[in-house]
Parts: structure tokens; C-alpha cells; sequence
């Protein structure tokens, strides 16, 4: 096998029962990850959104975090009625929550993990997907800030003992999300009240430029939204959801588009092409680009533009996610949840089709971070049966399979799709690799085709048969009998036997009968 550079090696964490464990990730010696980590008993695992730290959740409220260059623990905190806990996305930070039952005990802490320290607590009700993480970060922890009543508080990332440095005020605000790279802007959702219209409002994240939004867009009917920043902080994408569709073609409500800019250039809603909820919207990595899937089943995806602008129809069919691969030249459109698990790999670049292939029962899915393989799993408590790992190539041929009794978590450890190369060298360096054929239960299985080529390796599935009564098995024997037939082929064995039976006995009458006369 060829040589894999450790620098550029995948690293995948998986968690069951009895703990955690760190896999060296694919291309796989012999068929078999080996291990980095062997299994370490937790709840809940977690990297920083760099790859540097893992944090873990054990048992007695110990939160360990471990180094990932290194793969060693390098500092342990104490949290008793620990709720939940998140890391900061350079892995300097990590923040809890308490469970608490009055306003003076500060149950929210944040800790830098380089000392140990709490450098800064408030007091939080309660835990919601709005207001978890309390204290948001972007991607290079340059901006800080977190959500409060009728307003947002920013801090001092390089030093929370300032405490609230200055507040963006915004009354009725119920959600906020921080751009991510860079952190230059925040986008806010403020709901319907006493006739008003709900609206989604940019500001500015610098102190001197915050007294007006610099983009804002109002809509009725709205219960929640999704609010989705591309990377360069230029385009934010607002899923809008309405409990009730006033049409009735949906007991799921109705859900609309929209897309908001930072320079003003646009401000409405995204032109789809068919009628039906939004099931699932991506970025591409450049921020250039975005796909969605949209419309009644079956759902249609399309590629568009920053100006909204359709680029590329990726075709109509059972699909309700779309994943864009790192490097921006693979996607992978699929139907997961309810739907039967259908995947159709795309080259964005040459626009054409790679292959298809399925992965039922799939709960999590995501592209490594060189952008060469896609992984899916089926983890509980959402499926408590045929929990399992499958691993595809980007033209959808299967490269690794491994099934567990209980599977809870799968994750690639991040990495900067930057630091790999570009997509012609990786497809050219799969060429060069070979995996060794396993028997099925080994999960393993061989990859002999070139990368290049556009069909998938996985034959075709088949549906299952029908269920047949047992007293219906022989009805092709006993029509054949009826009209004076005889396929044996058609007969099984013991209606064979039993028919040769029935002729001996004819024939051994007939010779009594005609010896009597």
C-alpha cells in the first residue's frame, strides 16, 4: 500500500456502550481500521470544529479534554449536574451547563482550558437549540457573544473578565446566529407579536457600526427559522417554517427560502422551481455556491449562484438531504429518514453523474475532510436494529462496512480541507492504493475499480418477495394438474414423489381389475 502522509491522515471516533474509540480512518490496511484510542468509557464525545481538542463527557460528571495530536488527556474538570457541554471551535474554550433551581447559582461556566480556570458564569433558565451554545464563537474565536433578553452581549475573546464589553440592542430577539469566517456579522430572528410580522435582521459585529441592521427582510406566517451563513460571510440563507399550511397539501406546514446579503445586492426569497417544503439546504465550501432540496416527493435539487442564479439540476427523485464534499467538486444527494435511502453522487465541475447506490436506514451522514470518501451510520436511540458503518467512495462504490449490536455515535475528526490536495491528485492517489477482499462479516470489501469511472461497483438491490401462503407454494403444480400439465420443473419434490405415488396406485388397480375380469 501506498505511503499515507501523517499529516494528511483521516481519523474517525466511534462510540458505543462501552465507551469511545479512535479509528486511524481510511484507506484501511488489510480491509481493517487500526486503532489510535482504544475504548474509553463516556456519554458523549465531541471535537472542536479545528480537530485540535476532544472533549469528552465520562461518568460522575467528569469532563475530560484529550490533545488530538497527541491522543493523550491533558486536563480533567470537575462538573457536578453537568446538563450538557460544548467546545469552542479552536478548542480553547469549553463551556457547561448546570442543572439549577434559583437565579443565583450561575449555572452556565465557561472554562479555559489552558488553566483550568472559569473565566466567566451567568444564570440560564433553561437549554434550547436557541439558546445552546450560550456563548457563540466564530471560527477563529476572534468575536464572542451570546443571547440575552432584548438584546445581545459581546465580550472580549482574549479576555472574559471584562465581563459584557457592549450590547447590541434588538427588542423581542428570540435567536441569533454569529457568522463563522470571519466573524463580522450577526444575523437575528425576531417573531410575529401583536400583528407585527416576524423579520430576520443583520448587523454588524463592530461596536461603532451597530445601530442599524444592514439587511433585513419581514414575513407573516413564520414559526421558526434556520439561519445558514456561507464561508466569507457575504450570503445568509433563512429557511422559514410555518406550522400551518394554509393550501393543505402538507400536515407538516409550509416552508420558504430566503436569502439575505451583506452588501444589500439581494434580499427575498429563493425562485424554486416546484411547490413543496424545503428539506435540506448546503453551502458550498467557497461560500460561492449553495444546493437545495426542495418540493413534494419526489423532491427536485437544484445548484444555484450567490445571485440565485439555477447553475445545475441534479434531477428529481426520493431525497430529502444534500451534501456538499469539502473541496466543492463532489455532492451527494440521498433520502434518509423515512424515505429508502437512495444516493446519487454528482461532479459539480463536469456536471454529470458519478453513480448511485443505497444506504438504508441512515442517521447520520458527511463527507471526510480530504473530500475522498462519504460516510453514513445507522446509530440509536433513533434506530435500536442494524446499527452499523458504511463507507462509499465519491462515485458512490462501497469501500468498508462494519456492523455493531449498538452503535451511538460516528464522527470524521475535522480537518481543514485546505490542507489536502487538490481533487485530480486525490482521485490519481486512489488509483495507487489497494485494499485486500475480506469476507463479508469482515467488513471489508475491494475496491479494484478505477476512481474515474462513473458507475457504481454495488449490484443492483432486490426487493423482497412477496409473502406466499404455505398452501399456495404448490399452486403452479396443481394448475399444471388441473389443465393436464406436467412442467416438473414447476413441482417440488414431494408433490414429484406424491404424484408418482398416485400412478403406481392407478396402475396397480388397473392390473387388479384387469386380473379379476
Amino acid at each position: 500500500m501506498a505511503s499515507i502522509d501523517p499529516s494528511l491522515a483521516l481519523e474517525i471516533l466511534v462510540r458505543g456502550p462501552e465507551g469511545f474509540c479512535l479509528w486511524n480512518g481510511p484507506p484501511f490496511s488489510n480491509g481493517q481500521p487500526g486503532i489510535k484510542i482504544e475504548k474509553v468509557p463516556s456519554s458523549n464525545a465531541k471535537f472542536s470544529e479545528d480537530g485540535s481538542r476532544l472533549m469528552v463527557m465520562k461518568s460522575d460528571s467528569v469532563i475530560s479534554i484529550y490533545d488530538c495530536r497527541s491522543s493523550k488527556e491533558i486536563r480533567s474538570f470537575q462538573v457536578p449536574n453537568v446538563a450538557a457541554a460544548n467546545l469552542s471551535p479552536c478548542g480553547n474554550f469549553f463551556q457547561t451547563f448546570q442543572k439549577s433551581s434559583t437565579p443565583q447559582d450561575k449555572n452556565v461556566n465557561l472554562w479555559k482550558i489552558e488553566t483550568g480556570d472559569s473565566v466567566y458564569n451567568h444564570f440560564q433558565k433553561n437549554m434550547t437549540t436557541a439558546t445552546w451554545p450560550s456563548i457563540r464563537f466564530s471560527s477563529d474565536e476572534a468575536v464572542a457573544c451570546r443571547l440575552a433578553t432584548n438584546e445581545i452581549q459581546f465580550f472580549d475573546a482574549q479576555d472574559f473578565s471584562k465581563g459584557v464589553v457592549y450590547r447590541l440592542r434588538v427588542p423581542g430577539v428570540a435567536a441569533i446566529e454569529l457568522s463563522k469566517a470571519p466573524g463580522s456579522h450577526v444575523a437575528v430572528f425576531i417573531p410575529e407579536s401583536k400583528g407585527v410580522p416576524a423579520s430576520i435582521q443583520i448587523f454588524s459585529c463592530g461596536k461603532d457600526s451597530q445601530s442599524q441592521p444592514i439587511a433585513r427582510r419581514s414575513f407573516f406566517r413564520c414559526s421558526t427559522v434556520q439561519l445558514k451563513w456561507n464561508r466569507g460571510s457575504s450570503g445568509l440563507l433563512v429557511v422559514v417554517q410555518s406550522d400551518v399550511d394554509k393550501t393543505n397539501q402538507s400536515y407538516y406546514g409550509e416552508s420558504k427560502l430566503n436569502y439575505l446579503t451583506t452588501d444589500g445586492t439581494y434580499e427575498g426569497v429563493v425562485s424554486l422551481r416546484k411547490e413543496g417544503p424545503v428539506h435540506d439546504v448546503q453551502w458550498s465550501y467557497s461560500g460561492s455556491e449553495f444546493a437545495v432540496v426542495y418540493g413534494f416527493m419526489p423532491a427536485r435539487a437544484t445548484v444555484f449562484d450567490k445571485k440565485c442564479n439555477p447553475l445545475l439540476e441534479l434531477g428529481i427523485g426520493p431525497y430529502n438531504t444534500i451534501r456538499w464534499n469539502p473541496k466543492g467538486k463532489f455532492l451527494c444527494l440521498a433520502g434518509f429518514g423515512n424515505l429508502p435511502g437512495d444516493m446519487a453522487f454528482w461532479d459539480y465541475k463536469e456536471k454529470r453523474q458519478l453513480g448511485t447506490t443505497k444506504a438504508e436506514w441512515s442517521v447520520t451522514s458527511e463527507w471526510s475532510p480530504d473530500g475522498r470518501y462519504f460516510m453514513t451510520a445507522t446509530t440509536a436511540p433513533r434506530l435500536q436494529v442494524d446499527n452499523g458503518i458504511k463507507i462509499f467512495h465519491h462515485n458512490g462504490s462501497l469501500y468498508f462496512k462494519k456492523m455493531f449490536d449498538k452503535l451511538y455515535q460516528v464522527d470524521w475528526k475535522p480537518e481543514s480541507p485546505d490542507k489536502y490536495p487538490e481533487i485530480v491528485e486525490l482521485i490519481k492517489s486512489i488509483d495507487s492504493l489497494k485494499v485486500e477482499d475480506t469476507k463479508p462479516q469482515g467488513q471489508g470489501s475491494k475496491s479494484s475499480q478505477a476512481s474515474t469511472k462513473v458507475t457504481s461497483n454495488n449490484p443492483p438491490a432486490q426487493k423482497p418477495a412477496a409473502y406466499r401462503p404455505p398452501h399456495a407454494k404448490n399452486v403452479a403444480a396443481v394448475q399444471a394438474e388441473l389443465f393436464g400439465e406436467s412442467p416438473q420443473e414447476a413441482m417440488s419434490k414431494n408433490a414429484l414423489k406424491n404424484k408418482k405415488k398416485r400412478e403406481k396406485q392407478k396402475e396397480k388397480k388397473a392390473a387388479e381389475a384387469g386380473g379379476g375380469s
